[in-house]
């Protein structure tokens, strides 16, 4: 069959990555109060892409699965910018 292990992770680093995705929640709220012009949509952004890799990494166990699933986890997010950044791209110019 397969080699594969199987990871336990422990409930202490479950609530740490609950605290963090809190306090991320929080500074994206923080970031919609202060008046930071058009920065405010960029660093929502970023704070969302942070909080989803946590996501992706802990939750999804990407950290601990076969590399090959990080690389397709990599290559569709990928995938997805370059389709938004061509959207967008159409928007413009027309």
């Amino acid at each position: 069959m397969s080699d594969t292990t199987h990871h336990i992770v422990p409930y202490r680093t479950y609530a740490l990555i609950l605290l963090l995705l809190l306090v991320l929640t929080g500074a994206s709220v923080a970031v919609t109060q202060i008046e930071l012009t058009r920065w405010a949509t960029v660093v929502a952004l970023l704070i969302a892409s942070t909080k989803s890799g946590i996501v992706l990494a802990i939750f999804m166990h990407l950290k601990f699965d076969q590399p090959v699933y990080r690389v397709m986890t990599i290559s569709v997010v990928l995938l997805l910018i370059v389709v938004i950044v061509f959207t967008f791209f159409d928007y413009g110019f027309r």
